[in-house]
């Protein structure tokens, strides 16, 4: 499957499966809304990522369907000599095609998309919870070299 997958940044129009693979599984089920029609923040949320030049989001497509998604977002850092790094988050594969490769070739897009644009540095985090996320992020040579924290708001 991962050799026909095609990648592009998101419409509008595939925000409502987005939030369908995003509420497509135990955690996010306990945060995302997935109901039709959408809540209108996921459409203003969509609206102000679209907007940013610093901020992507790209979905992966078989054949015609999306298949999954992920955001980038790049940052420029004093620190590393005013280096730019990348920041990839809601990583999700629809659950019809995991373990087909769809992960592994989203993951190789961000890396390649991040050294086109200049980054020094590709960074992610994932909740702990996520055994298999986090054996698959360390398939894909990421490395747990910091400890990450979250205050909620």
């Amino acid at each position: 499957m991962g050799q026909k997958l095609t990648f592009r940044e998101a419409t509008e129009q595939d925000v409502e499966r987005i939030v369908e693979m995003l509420a497509d599984d135990e955690l996010g089920r306990k945060r995302e809304r997935f109901e039709i029609p959408l809540p209108s923040s996921y459409i203003k949320a969509f609206r102000e990522i679209e907007k940013d030049p610093n901020n992507e989001l790209v979905v992966a497509c078989y054949k015609d369907k999306v298949v999954g998604v992920l955001q980038i977002t790049f940052t420029p850092y004093i620190t590393y000599q005013g280096g730019w790094r990348a920041t990839v988050e809601g990583v999700r594969i629809a659950s019809e095609v995991r373990g087909k490769g769809v992960g592994s070739k989203m993951i190789e897009w961000a890396i390649h998309r991040a050294k086109e644009r200049g980054c020094h540095l590709i960074q992610l985090t994932t909740d702990k919870q996520r055994e298999d996320a986090l054996r698959f992020y360390e398939r894909m040579c990421f490395q747990p070299t910091h400890e990450g924290m979250k205050l909620k708001l």
